[in-house]
């Protein structure tokens, strides 16, 4: 678990799935690409890792994800095989707000 803070990068343990955070609660957050914890966007993933079944789902690039709550928001800079989650809930791709009606 870690305190997050807007540009952080990460980068997932399993596949080749890499974020960058824009928005991050006050408190710590357990930060997991399909299924294992998420490393520092400088640190070497081990090798021969694999996202688990049903953590699967995939990143697309330049996508956000959201938490529930709102207050979580992941931009995908690369994607990968793995699903996002914090705090084990699954992370959701963010809507893109209508836009006003012309007339």
């Amino acid at each position: 678990m870690a305190i997050l803070k807007a540009g952080t990068r990460m980068r997932s343990a399993v596949c080749k799935a890499e974020v960058m955070v824009i928005a991050a609660p006050a408190a710590e957050v357990e930060l997991c690409c399909g299924g294992a914890p998420m490393i520092g966007s400088a640190q070497t993933p081990p090798e021969g890792g694999a996202p688990a079944a049903g953590a699967d789902g995939g990143t697309l690039l330049g996508k956000r994800y959201v938490n529930a709550a709102g207050d979580l928001e992941l931009l995908c800079v690369k994607p990968g095989d793995g699903s996002l989650s914090a705090n084990g809930e699954t992370l959701v791709l963010k809507e893109a707000k209508p836009l006003p009606s012309s007339d």
